[in-house]
Protein backbone atom coordinates (compact mmCIF):
# COMPACT_ATOMS: atom_id res chain seq x y z
CA UNK A 1 0.00 0.00 0.00
CA UNK A 2 1.25 2.90 -0.78
CA UNK A 3 0.38 6.62 0.52
CA UNK A 4 -0.84 10.30 -0.72
CA UNK A 5 -1.71 13.68 0.04
CA UNK A 6 -5.42 14.89 0.18
CA UNK A 7 -5.35 17.68 -2.94
CA UNK A 8 -8.39 19.23 -2.69
CA UNK A 9 -8.07 20.85 -6.14
CA UNK A 10 -11.28 22.18 -6.20
CA UNK A 11 -10.90 25.07 -8.62
CA UNK A 12 -10.75 23.50 -11.50
CA UNK A 13 -13.89 21.97 -10.99
CA UNK A 14 -15.39 24.77 -10.02
CA UNK A 15 -14.57 26.58 -12.82
CA UNK A 16 -16.06 23.76 -15.34
CA UNK A 17 -19.00 24.12 -13.63
CA UNK A 18 -19.69 27.49 -14.10
CA UNK A 19 -18.64 27.06 -18.04
CA UNK A 20 -21.04 24.44 -18.82
CA UNK A 21 -23.56 26.40 -16.83
CA UNK A 22 -23.33 29.53 -18.96
CA UNK A 23 -22.39 27.85 -22.70
CA UNK A 24 -23.31 24.72 -24.88
CA UNK A 25 -20.29 22.96 -26.61
CA UNK A 26 -18.76 23.72 -29.94
CA UNK A 27 -18.55 21.64 -33.50
CA UNK A 28 -15.11 20.00 -33.89
CA UNK A 29 -13.02 20.94 -36.78
CA UNK A 30 -9.01 20.70 -37.78
CA UNK A 31 -6.89 23.47 -37.04
CA UNK A 32 -7.51 25.53 -39.52
CA UNK A 33 -6.60 29.21 -40.88
CA UNK A 34 -8.79 31.99 -40.84
CA UNK A 35 -7.92 36.83 -40.69
CA UNK A 36 -8.88 39.23 -38.31
CA UNK A 37 -6.16 41.44 -36.53
CA UNK A 38 -3.40 43.39 -38.34
CA UNK A 39 -0.57 41.43 -38.48
CA UNK A 40 -2.14 37.85 -38.22
CA UNK A 41 -1.63 37.09 -41.87
CA UNK A 42 2.54 37.14 -42.13
CA UNK A 43 5.23 36.71 -39.87
CA UNK A 44 5.63 39.61 -37.17
CA UNK A 45 3.29 41.98 -36.69
CA UNK A 46 0.29 41.74 -33.42
CA UNK A 47 -1.28 38.95 -32.52
CA UNK A 48 -4.82 39.10 -30.52
CA UNK A 49 -6.21 36.87 -28.10
CA UNK A 50 -9.44 36.91 -26.23
CA UNK A 51 -9.59 34.88 -23.00
CA UNK A 52 -12.13 35.13 -20.39
CA UNK A 53 -9.62 35.34 -17.40
CA UNK A 54 -7.27 37.92 -16.07
CA UNK A 55 -4.30 37.27 -14.15
CA UNK A 56 -4.29 35.90 -11.11
CA UNK A 57 -0.63 36.55 -10.25
CA UNK A 58 2.21 36.91 -12.23
CA UNK A 59 4.51 35.60 -9.79
CA UNK A 60 5.90 31.95 -11.20
CA UNK A 61 5.34 30.03 -7.52
CA UNK A 62 1.68 31.48 -7.42
CA UNK A 63 0.57 31.18 -10.66
CA UNK A 64 -2.65 29.81 -12.58
CA UNK A 65 -2.98 27.74 -15.68
CA UNK A 66 -5.59 26.75 -17.92
CA UNK A 67 -7.54 30.16 -19.06
CA UNK A 68 -3.79 31.97 -18.02
CA UNK A 69 -1.35 30.03 -19.87
CA UNK A 70 -0.83 32.13 -23.05
CA UNK A 71 -0.04 35.05 -20.49
CA UNK A 72 2.17 33.11 -18.03
CA UNK A 73 3.70 31.13 -21.85
CA UNK A 74 4.43 34.63 -22.95
CA UNK A 75 6.87 35.97 -19.96
CA UNK A 76 8.00 32.68 -19.19
CA UNK A 77 9.66 29.28 -20.36
CA UNK A 78 8.99 25.65 -18.32
CA UNK A 79 11.56 22.97 -17.55
CA UNK A 80 9.78 20.43 -20.41
CA UNK A 81 7.42 21.44 -22.87
CA UNK A 82 3.90 19.80 -23.64
CA UNK A 83 3.18 18.79 -27.49
CA UNK A 84 -0.35 19.62 -29.00
CA UNK A 85 -0.93 15.77 -28.98
CA UNK A 86 0.57 15.17 -25.51
CA UNK A 87 3.93 13.94 -26.07
CA UNK A 88 6.72 15.81 -23.41
CA UNK A 89 9.72 17.07 -25.24
CA UNK A 90 12.78 18.68 -24.41
CA UNK A 91 12.83 22.69 -23.26
CA UNK A 92 14.93 24.27 -20.92
CA UNK A 93 15.62 20.77 -19.66
CA UNK A 94 17.35 19.20 -22.46
CA UNK A 95 17.03 15.54 -21.46
CA UNK A 96 15.87 14.03 -17.91
CA UNK A 97 16.24 10.39 -16.63
CA UNK A 98 14.51 8.91 -13.47
CA UNK A 99 16.23 6.73 -11.42
CA UNK A 100 15.32 2.67 -10.74
CA UNK A 101 12.80 2.95 -8.03
CA UNK A 102 11.19 6.23 -9.36
CA UNK A 103 12.57 8.26 -6.39
CA UNK A 104 14.42 10.91 -8.52
CA UNK A 105 14.31 12.62 -11.40
CA UNK A 106 17.42 14.06 -13.10
CA UNK A 107 17.57 16.97 -15.50
CA UNK A 108 20.31 18.25 -17.45
CA UNK A 109 19.47 22.24 -18.41
CA UNK A 110 20.55 24.59 -21.06
CA UNK A 111 23.46 26.49 -20.42
CA UNK A 112 22.90 29.42 -22.59
CA UNK A 113 19.47 30.69 -20.94
CA UNK A 114 19.82 34.39 -19.38
CA UNK A 115 16.06 36.05 -17.61
CA UNK A 116 15.32 39.68 -18.91
CA UNK A 117 16.68 40.87 -15.79
CA UNK A 118 20.44 39.76 -17.25
CA UNK A 119 20.33 36.60 -14.43
CA UNK A 120 21.46 33.95 -16.01
CA UNK A 121 19.46 30.43 -15.41
CA UNK A 122 21.12 27.36 -13.66
CA UNK A 123 20.28 24.57 -11.68
CA UNK A 124 20.26 26.04 -8.55
CA UNK A 125 17.12 28.31 -10.27
CA UNK A 126 15.47 25.89 -11.15
CA UNK A 127 15.58 24.03 -7.70
CA UNK A 128 14.74 27.40 -5.79
CA UNK A 129 11.30 27.88 -8.53
CA UNK A 130 10.09 24.17 -8.03
CA UNK A 131 10.50 24.34 -4.24
CA UNK A 132 8.74 27.65 -4.54
CA UNK A 133 6.14 26.44 -6.31
CA UNK A 134 5.39 23.43 -4.16
CA UNK A 135 5.25 25.90 -0.93
CA UNK A 136 3.47 28.33 -3.17
CA UNK A 137 -0.35 29.81 -2.96
CA UNK A 138 -1.06 28.11 -6.58
CA UNK A 139 -4.14 26.34 -6.85
CA UNK A 140 -1.93 24.24 -8.58
CA UNK A 141 0.60 24.24 -5.44
CA UNK A 142 -0.03 20.16 -4.60
CA UNK A 143 1.09 18.99 -8.07
CA UNK A 144 4.56 19.05 -6.52
CA UNK A 145 3.15 18.00 -2.75
CA UNK A 146 5.42 14.51 -3.43
CA UNK A 147 8.28 16.79 -4.00
CA UNK A 148 10.75 16.09 -1.02
CA UNK A 149 13.58 18.56 -2.53
CA UNK A 150 14.94 19.87 -5.23
CA UNK A 151 18.80 20.22 -5.55
CA UNK A 152 21.78 21.25 -7.95
CA UNK A 153 24.10 18.72 -8.59
CA UNK A 154 26.08 20.99 -10.71
CA UNK A 155 25.37 24.29 -12.89
CA UNK A 156 23.54 22.38 -15.23
CA UNK A 157 22.07 19.96 -13.01
CA UNK A 158 18.82 19.72 -10.89
CA UNK A 159 17.80 16.23 -9.32
CA UNK A 160 14.43 16.65 -7.94
CA UNK A 161 13.84 13.94 -5.01
CA UNK A 162 10.48 12.37 -4.39
CA UNK A 163 8.73 11.34 -1.02
CA UNK A 164 6.80 8.74 -3.15
CA UNK A 165 6.79 8.17 -6.93
CA UNK A 166 4.60 10.63 -8.65
CA UNK A 167 4.23 9.58 -12.65
CA UNK A 168 2.42 12.59 -13.40
CA UNK A 169 5.98 15.37 -12.48
CA UNK A 170 7.22 15.01 -15.99
CA UNK A 171 3.12 16.94 -16.87
CA UNK A 172 3.33 18.78 -14.10
CA UNK A 173 7.14 20.30 -15.35
CA UNK A 174 5.07 21.38 -18.75
CA UNK A 175 2.71 23.44 -17.02
CA UNK A 176 3.03 26.15 -14.42
CA UNK A 177 4.78 23.86 -11.93
CA UNK A 178 7.70 24.15 -13.95
CA UNK A 179 7.93 27.80 -14.82
CA UNK A 180 11.25 29.42 -14.28
CA UNK A 181 11.46 32.48 -12.67
CA UNK A 182 14.49 34.79 -12.02
CA UNK A 183 15.35 34.84 -8.21
CA UNK A 184 15.90 38.40 -8.42
CA UNK A 185 12.12 38.67 -8.45
CA UNK A 186 11.29 36.96 -5.95
CA UNK A 187 11.06 39.28 -3.00
CA UNK A 188 10.25 42.35 -5.41
CA UNK A 189 7.13 44.28 -3.95
CA UNK A 190 6.01 43.62 -7.66
CA UNK A 191 6.23 40.65 -8.07
CA UNK A 192 2.62 39.37 -8.83
CA UNK A 193 2.49 42.27 -11.57
CA UNK A 194 5.60 42.75 -13.15
CA UNK A 195 7.20 39.24 -14.18
CA UNK A 196 10.67 38.37 -15.10
CA UNK A 197 11.16 35.37 -16.90
CA UNK A 198 13.17 34.17 -19.60
CA UNK A 199 10.06 34.02 -22.25
CA UNK A 200 9.79 34.86 -25.46
CA UNK A 201 8.04 37.75 -24.58
CA UNK A 202 8.50 40.70 -22.04
CA UNK A 203 5.02 42.03 -19.95
CA UNK A 204 4.62 45.54 -21.50
CA UNK A 205 3.30 47.07 -18.56
CA UNK A 206 3.22 50.90 -19.42
CA UNK A 207 0.75 49.33 -21.96
CA UNK A 208 -1.07 46.73 -19.68
CA UNK A 209 -4.40 47.40 -17.97
CA UNK A 210 -4.78 44.32 -15.70
CA UNK A 211 -7.94 42.61 -16.29
CA UNK A 212 -8.40 44.07 -19.28
CA UNK A 213 -5.87 44.15 -21.51
CA UNK A 214 -1.85 42.27 -21.28
CA UNK A 215 1.03 43.41 -24.24
CA UNK A 216 3.51 41.43 -24.32
CA UNK A 217 6.93 42.83 -26.93
CA UNK A 218 9.04 40.53 -28.66
CA UNK A 219 12.21 39.33 -26.57
CA UNK A 220 15.06 39.99 -28.44
CA UNK A 221 16.92 37.95 -26.98
CA UNK A 222 15.20 35.24 -26.37
CA UNK A 223 17.03 31.54 -26.96
CA UNK A 224 14.80 29.93 -29.00
CA UNK A 225 13.98 32.52 -31.87
CA UNK A 226 11.68 29.81 -33.62
CA UNK A 227 8.89 30.01 -31.23
CA UNK A 228 8.29 34.04 -31.43
CA UNK A 229 5.97 34.25 -34.42
CA UNK A 230 4.75 37.92 -33.21
CA UNK A 231 6.55 41.07 -32.43
CA UNK A 232 3.63 41.36 -30.01
CA UNK A 233 0.75 39.69 -28.48
CA UNK A 234 -2.16 41.34 -27.05
CA UNK A 235 -4.83 39.33 -24.63
CA UNK A 236 -7.86 41.33 -24.31
CA UNK A 237 -10.02 39.84 -21.44
CA UNK A 238 -13.92 39.03 -21.84
CA UNK A 239 -16.05 37.98 -19.15
CA UNK A 240 -19.22 38.10 -20.85
CA UNK A 241 -20.03 36.77 -24.21
CA UNK A 242 -21.67 38.87 -25.75
CA UNK A 243 -18.66 40.92 -25.94
CA UNK A 244 -16.73 38.26 -26.91
CA UNK A 245 -18.95 37.49 -30.12
CA UNK A 246 -19.08 40.89 -30.76
CA UNK A 247 -15.17 40.99 -30.85
CA UNK A 248 -15.00 38.38 -32.89
CA UNK A 249 -17.63 39.66 -35.76
CA UNK A 250 -16.01 43.05 -35.59
CA UNK A 251 -12.30 40.72 -35.92
CA UNK A 252 -11.02 42.65 -33.61
CA UNK A 253 -9.07 39.30 -32.07
CA UNK A 254 -7.28 36.82 -33.65
CA UNK A 255 -7.81 33.93 -31.45
CA UNK A 256 -10.95 33.60 -29.10
CA UNK A 257 -12.12 31.51 -26.29
CA UNK A 258 -15.97 30.51 -26.81
CA UNK A 259 -18.07 31.69 -23.97
CA UNK A 260 -21.38 30.37 -25.62
CA UNK A 261 -21.49 27.62 -28.08
CA UNK A 262 -24.80 28.46 -28.90
CA UNK A 263 -22.92 31.44 -30.58
CA UNK A 264 -20.37 29.37 -32.86
CA UNK A 265 -22.37 29.14 -35.87
CA UNK A 266 -22.26 33.12 -35.61
CA UNK A 267 -18.54 33.41 -35.18
CA UNK A 268 -17.97 31.03 -38.15
CA UNK A 269 -19.79 32.87 -40.20
CA UNK A 270 -17.43 35.74 -39.72
CA UNK A 271 -14.77 33.81 -41.05
CA UNK A 272 -13.23 32.23 -37.87
CA UNK A 273 -13.02 28.56 -38.21
CA UNK A 274 -13.65 26.22 -34.64
CA UNK A 275 -10.47 24.28 -32.95
CA UNK A 276 -11.97 21.71 -30.78
CA UNK A 277 -10.68 19.39 -28.12
CA UNK A 278 -12.22 17.36 -25.42
CA UNK A 279 -11.19 18.36 -21.68
CA UNK A 280 -14.39 17.44 -19.18
CA UNK A 281 -16.72 14.55 -18.74
CA UNK A 282 -20.04 15.72 -17.45
CA UNK A 283 -22.18 12.91 -15.50
CA UNK A 284 -23.20 11.05 -12.16
CA UNK A 285 -20.46 10.32 -9.19
CA UNK A 286 -22.12 7.37 -7.55
CA UNK A 287 -19.78 8.52 -4.00
CA UNK A 288 -21.53 6.44 -1.74
CA UNK A 289 -19.94 2.92 -2.55
CA UNK A 290 -19.75 1.76 1.02
CA UNK A 291 -23.42 2.49 1.68
CA UNK A 292 -22.58 5.42 3.92
CA UNK A 293 -25.08 7.95 3.18
CA UNK A 294 -27.50 5.75 1.17
CA UNK A 295 -27.20 1.72 2.10
CA UNK A 296 -28.69 0.98 -1.75
CA UNK A 297 -25.35 2.29 -3.53
CA UNK A 298 -23.34 -0.10 -1.64
CA UNK A 299 -24.68 -2.85 -4.08
CA UNK A 300 -22.96 -2.74 -7.91
CA UNK A 301 -26.18 -3.86 -8.97
CA UNK A 302 -27.82 -0.84 -8.01
CA UNK A 303 -24.80 1.53 -9.08
CA UNK A 304 -25.07 -0.68 -12.52
CA UNK A 305 -29.12 -0.09 -13.12
CA UNK A 306 -28.32 3.60 -12.68
CA UNK A 307 -25.75 3.33 -15.51
CA UNK A 308 -28.67 1.78 -17.62
CA UNK A 309 -31.24 4.41 -16.82
CA UNK A 310 -30.31 7.13 -19.20
CA UNK A 311 -30.27 7.51 -22.75
CA UNK A 312 -27.11 9.63 -23.34
CA UNK A 313 -27.63 10.64 -26.63
CA UNK A 314 -30.84 12.82 -25.54
CA UNK A 315 -28.68 13.89 -22.49
CA UNK A 316 -26.28 15.45 -24.98
CA UNK A 317 -28.42 17.42 -27.09
CA UNK A 318 -30.88 18.93 -23.88
CA UNK A 319 -27.65 19.38 -21.62
CA UNK A 320 -24.95 20.67 -24.71
CA UNK A 321 -27.11 21.07 -27.97
CA UNK A 322 -25.02 17.75 -29.41
CA UNK A 323 -21.90 19.44 -28.72
CA UNK A 324 -19.82 16.81 -27.45
CA UNK A 325 -19.11 13.19 -27.46
CA UNK A 326 -20.96 10.63 -25.40
CA UNK A 327 -19.29 8.32 -23.57
CA UNK A 328 -19.05 5.53 -20.75
CA UNK A 329 -15.82 6.16 -19.35
CA UNK A 330 -13.99 8.80 -17.20
CA UNK A 331 -10.87 8.14 -19.28
CA UNK A 332 -9.91 10.47 -22.42
CA UNK A 333 -9.36 9.44 -25.99
CA UNK A 334 -5.85 10.74 -25.73
CA UNK A 335 -5.33 8.18 -22.37
CA UNK A 336 -3.40 4.84 -23.24
CA UNK A 337 -5.97 3.41 -20.77
CA UNK A 338 -9.15 4.18 -23.08
CA UNK A 339 -10.93 1.59 -24.17
CA UNK A 340 -13.70 2.69 -26.83
CA UNK A 341 -15.64 -0.78 -26.26
CA UNK A 342 -16.25 0.31 -22.65
CA UNK A 343 -18.29 3.01 -23.87
CA UNK A 344 -21.18 0.54 -24.68
CA UNK A 345 -21.26 -1.29 -21.29
CA UNK A 346 -24.12 0.63 -19.96
CA UNK A 347 -26.37 0.79 -23.38
CA UNK A 348 -29.72 3.14 -22.25
CA UNK A 349 -32.01 0.03 -21.29
CA UNK A 350 -34.80 0.77 -18.71
CA UNK A 351 -35.84 -2.72 -18.22
CA UNK A 352 -32.24 -3.66 -17.53
CA UNK A 353 -32.11 -1.18 -14.97
CA UNK A 354 -35.32 -2.36 -13.28
CA UNK A 355 -34.40 -6.22 -13.59
CA UNK A 356 -31.25 -4.96 -11.67
CA UNK A 357 -32.71 -3.28 -8.72
CA UNK A 358 -35.04 -5.95 -8.52
CA UNK A 359 -32.23 -8.13 -7.82
CA UNK A 360 -30.66 -6.41 -5.24
CA UNK A 361 -34.11 -5.86 -3.30
CA UNK A 362 -35.33 -2.47 -5.00
CA UNK A 363 -38.35 -3.81 -6.59
CA UNK A 364 -40.29 -0.91 -5.38
CA UNK A 365 -37.70 1.39 -5.96
CA UNK A 366 -35.43 3.73 -3.85
CA UNK A 367 -34.68 7.30 -3.23
CA UNK A 368 -31.44 9.39 -3.51
CA UNK A 369 -30.57 12.45 -2.50
CA UNK A 370 -28.39 15.03 -4.87
CA UNK A 371 -27.88 18.52 -4.53
CA UNK A 372 -29.33 20.95 -6.68
CA UNK A 373 -27.40 24.17 -7.60
CA UNK A 374 -28.11 27.50 -9.76
CA UNK A 375 -24.23 26.69 -11.33
CA UNK A 376 -26.16 24.01 -13.14
CA UNK A 377 -28.97 24.72 -15.95
CA UNK A 378 -32.39 23.37 -13.91
CA UNK A 379 -33.54 21.33 -16.75
CA UNK A 380 -30.43 19.22 -16.44
CA UNK A 381 -31.62 17.95 -13.01
CA UNK A 382 -35.36 17.51 -14.33
CA UNK A 383 -33.93 15.81 -16.80
CA UNK A 384 -31.75 13.81 -14.45
CA UNK A 385 -34.41 12.83 -12.18
CA UNK A 386 -36.77 12.19 -15.09
CA UNK A 387 -35.19 9.30 -16.37
CA UNK A 388 -34.27 7.90 -13.35
CA UNK A 389 -38.43 7.82 -11.94
CA UNK A 390 -38.70 5.99 -15.10
CA UNK A 391 -36.90 3.60 -13.34
CA UNK A 392 -38.16 3.98 -9.80
CA UNK A 393 -35.19 5.62 -8.26
CA UNK A 394 -37.04 8.84 -6.90
CA UNK A 395 -34.77 12.18 -6.79
CA UNK A 396 -34.99 14.65 -4.20
CA UNK A 397 -33.08 17.64 -4.64
CA UNK A 398 -31.74 19.47 -2.22
CA UNK A 399 -31.00 23.02 -2.54
CA UNK A 400 -27.18 24.44 -2.01
CA UNK A 401 -25.48 28.08 -3.50
CA UNK A 402 -23.24 27.61 -6.06
CA UNK A 403 -20.67 28.74 -3.68
CA UNK A 404 -20.75 25.85 -1.64
CA UNK A 405 -21.39 23.59 -3.75
CA UNK A 406 -17.99 21.86 -5.02
CA UNK A 407 -16.88 22.45 -0.92
CA UNK A 408 -19.77 20.77 0.26
CA UNK A 409 -19.31 18.11 -2.17
CA UNK A 410 -16.05 16.90 -1.64
CA UNK A 411 -16.87 16.88 2.30
CA UNK A 412 -19.19 14.16 1.64
CA UNK A 413 -22.61 15.43 2.14
CA UNK A 414 -24.16 13.83 -0.45
CA UNK A 415 -24.53 10.26 -1.93
CA UNK A 416 -23.88 11.14 -5.78
CA UNK A 417 -24.17 14.11 -7.50
CA UNK A 418 -24.51 15.94 -11.06
CA UNK A 419 -20.53 17.18 -11.76
CA UNK A 420 -18.08 18.15 -14.41
CA UNK A 421 -14.98 17.04 -13.95
CA UNK A 422 -11.29 17.06 -15.61
CA UNK A 423 -9.95 14.75 -17.71
CA UNK A 424 -6.28 14.94 -16.71
CA UNK A 425 -3.41 13.78 -19.88
CA UNK A 426 -2.03 11.59 -17.03
CA UNK A 427 -3.72 8.30 -15.81
CA UNK A 428 -2.10 8.90 -12.39
CA UNK A 429 -3.27 12.48 -12.35
CA UNK A 430 -6.94 11.19 -13.07
CA UNK A 431 -6.69 8.61 -10.43
CA UNK A 432 -5.38 10.65 -7.88
CA UNK A 433 -7.83 13.49 -8.60
CA UNK A 434 -10.86 11.37 -8.83
CA UNK A 435 -10.59 7.56 -8.15
CA UNK A 436 -8.33 6.75 -5.13
CA UNK A 437 -9.09 6.59 -1.39
CA UNK A 438 -8.04 9.82 -0.62
CA UNK A 439 -9.02 11.33 -4.14
CA UNK A 440 -11.00 14.96 -3.47
CA UNK A 441 -13.78 13.62 -5.93
CA UNK A 442 -13.95 10.10 -4.33
CA UNK A 443 -15.75 12.45 -1.88
CA UNK A 444 -16.78 9.56 1.04
CA UNK A 445 -13.09 7.82 0.09
CA UNK A 446 -14.30 4.83 -0.55
CA UNK A 447 -11.38 2.43 -0.68
CA UNK A 448 -11.17 -0.64 -3.07
CA UNK A 449 -8.19 -2.75 -2.41
CA UNK A 450 -8.33 -3.87 -5.79
CA UNK A 451 -8.47 -0.16 -6.93
CA UNK A 452 -5.53 0.72 -4.64
CA UNK A 453 -3.51 -1.66 -5.72
CA UNK A 454 -3.61 -1.01 -9.72
CA UNK A 455 -3.20 2.35 -8.63
CA UNK A 456 0.10 1.44 -6.81
CA UNK A 457 0.88 -0.10 -10.19
CA UNK A 458 0.20 2.85 -11.99
CA UNK A 459 2.01 4.72 -9.74
CA UNK A 460 5.49 2.84 -9.99
CA UNK A 461 4.76 3.07 -14.40
CA UNK A 462 2.61 0.10 -15.00
CA UNK A 463 0.67 1.33 -17.96
CA UNK A 464 -1.54 -1.88 -18.58
CA UNK A 465 -2.12 -1.16 -14.78
CA UNK A 466 -4.54 1.79 -16.24
CA UNK A 467 -6.48 -0.13 -18.69
CA UNK A 468 -7.24 -2.85 -15.99
CA UNK A 469 -8.03 0.45 -13.32
CA UNK A 470 -10.40 1.67 -15.89
CA UNK A 471 -12.05 -2.01 -17.06
CA UNK A 472 -12.69 -1.80 -13.32
CA UNK A 473 -14.45 1.08 -12.36
CA UNK A 474 -16.92 0.52 -15.34
CA UNK A 475 -17.62 -2.65 -14.58
CA UNK A 476 -18.43 -1.48 -10.85
CA UNK A 477 -19.98 1.57 -12.28
CA UNK A 478 -17.96 4.21 -9.91
CA UNK A 479 -19.55 7.07 -11.99
CA UNK A 480 -22.00 7.36 -14.55
CA UNK A 481 -20.41 9.40 -17.62
CA UNK A 482 -22.98 11.12 -19.88
CA UNK A 483 -20.41 12.43 -21.95
CA UNK A 484 -17.16 14.38 -22.89
CA UNK A 485 -18.43 18.30 -23.92
CA UNK A 486 -16.39 20.30 -26.57
CA UNK A 487 -13.86 23.15 -25.25
CA UNK A 488 -13.88 25.31 -28.60
CA UNK A 489 -11.78 28.38 -29.75
CA UNK A 490 -12.52 29.99 -32.98
CA UNK A 491 -8.91 31.34 -34.84
CA UNK A 492 -9.33 33.55 -37.67
CA UNK A 493 -8.59 33.71 -41.38
CA UNK A 494 -4.21 34.12 -41.65
CA UNK A 495 -3.78 32.85 -38.45
CA UNK A 496 -3.27 29.10 -37.05
CA UNK A 497 -3.23 27.05 -33.96
CA UNK A 498 -3.67 23.94 -32.43
CA UNK A 499 -5.38 22.77 -29.96
CA UNK A 500 -3.73 21.51 -26.93
CA UNK A 501 -3.65 18.07 -24.86
CA UNK A 502 -4.77 18.47 -21.38
CA UNK A 503 -5.28 22.83 -21.42
CA UNK A 504 -8.31 24.74 -22.64
CA UNK A 505 -5.56 27.05 -24.54
CA UNK A 506 -3.78 26.42 -27.68
CA UNK A 507 0.06 27.03 -25.91
CA UNK A 508 1.06 30.26 -27.33
CA UNK A 509 3.90 28.55 -29.87
CA UNK A 510 1.23 26.87 -31.44
CA UNK A 511 -0.59 29.83 -32.58
CA UNK A 512 0.92 31.46 -35.54
CA UNK A 513 0.55 33.20 -38.90
CA UNK A 514 -1.35 31.01 -41.85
Amino acid sequence: MFTRKRALIATAAAVSVAALAGCSGGSSSDPTTSGASEGGSESGGTVTLGVIAQVTSFAAANSNWANESPMMQAVYDSLLRMEPDGTISPNLATDWEWSEDRMTLTLDLRDDVTFTDGTAFDADVAAQNILRFRDGTSPNASNLGRVADATAVDADTVEITMSEPDPALEVYLTQNAGLQESPAAFDTADVDTVPIGSGPYTLNVGETVPGTTYVFDKNPDYWNSEDQHYDRVVANVYTDSTAMLNAVQGGQVDVASVIDLTQLDQMTASGYSAVTNQLDWVGLILGDRGGVLNEALADVKVRQAIAYAFDRDAILQAFAAGYGTTTGQIFPTTSPSYDESLNETYPYDPEKAKSLLAEAGYADGLEITMPSTAAFNQSWLTLVQQQLADVGITVVYEDVAPANFISDMVAGKWPATIMILQQDPSDFQLASFQIAADATFNFLHYEDPTVEDLIGQIQLGDEAAGAELNQYIVDQAWFVPFYRTDNTKVVAEGTTAEAQTGNTWPYLWTIKPA
